[in-house]
């Protein structure tokens, strides 16, 4: 299967095929749940391309992960010149960089995308709080929305015109998704002085963020809530794409939904532990979504 999806790709070259298998290893290790949905329910053509955006993507974070906040800004300005370095010259020392570049030439959008994470993750280094939901919709908009554009850009509607109802449905999709972040690492980003919730909904709850309570249960559900409006409200993302990447983005859509069910099931006991979808009904989820697309698929297709 992976052989297959390198020819079909376009990676015929043995060093890049090799990068790419690289990459590959790396994204099963890290994102394991990820890498077997987009095993399963993307074209094969495709299944390359998406393994060597995220392998960006994570070594980018791993890079400016460490330190102090000085350090961090270090780490990336040295990062941002050796991917600028890479684009330049079509080539690079790294394997990750070599299959983006490889990527981004069959990708063009990518490219654009690389430089606004890049640029974005300047603002990712630099918080402490997020004083409210405006802070929230920056942070979203400037980071995480562009993190997910890099592989999000690969499924993207070829028509101008239908770009922009795309776009709207990733920056709700990615917006719930980072409310969800910041709930159920809440217990962990406490400890490391950086709690993602927004700084005044916690006081208008007059939460403790540090330990269980009513108060916090409340404050959990408030933006639980506010996540499953955006979730709601991303639901045209399905029909926005072509129909092969359709059971890809059902799933993902419904993953959102088994992690809001477990971040209210969870509520204030985030304050000491984190939450994560349900194991059995993500898989039923998988399994479904890859039946449905073995239905639809011509035998010997992608």
């Amino acid at each position: 299967m992976w052989k297959r999806a390198l020819d079909r790709a376009g990676v015929k070259e043995p060093r890049l095929r090799a990068d790419y298998t690289e990459q590959r290893r790396a994204v099963r290790r890290f994102a394991t749940a990820e890498y077997a949905a987009a095993r399963l329910l993307l074209p094969a053509a495709l299944l390359p391309h998406v393994v060597a955006a995220v392998a960006f993507m994570h070594d980018t974070d791993d890079r400016i992960d460490r330190g102090t906040p000085d350090q961090r800004a270090v780490a990336l300005a040295e990062w941002d010149r050796l991917v600028r370095k890479a684009f330049a010259d079509g080539d690079s020392e790294l394997p990750v960089l070599r299959c983006l570049v490889r990527t981004a030439e069959r990708h063009p959008d990518v490219r654009a995308y690389v430089a606004e994470f890049l640029r974005g993750c300047e603002h990712e280094i630099a918080w402490r709080v997020l004083a409210d939901d405006a802070e929230l919709e920056r942070y979203v908009r400037d980071y995480s929305l562009p993190a997910l554009m890099l592989t999000a850009c690969l499924l993207a509607p070829a028509e101008a015109s239908e770009r922009a109802a795309f776009t709207d449905a990733c920056h709700r999709l990615i917006r719930a998704m980072q409310r969800f972040d910041f709930l159920e690492d809440l217990a962990e980003d406490v400890r490391a002085g950086r709690p993602g919730v927004p700084a005044d909904a916690v006081a208008r709850h007059g939460a403790d963020l540090t330990r269980p309570g009513a108060a916090l249960d409340r404050l959990v559900e408030e933006q639980a809530g506010r996540a499953a409006a955006d979730l709601t409200a991303a639901a045209p993302l399905t029909d926005a794409v072509e129909p092969a990447y359709r059971p890809f983005v059902r799933a993902l859509v419904g993953v959102q939904w088994l992690r809001l069910t477990a971040v209210r099931r969870a509520g204030a006991a985030l304050a000491v532990r984190g939450s994560g979808p349900s194991a059995p009904a993500a898989a039923v989820l998988l399994l479904r979504e890859t039946a449905a697309r073995a239905r639809r698929t011509p035998r010997g297709g992608s």
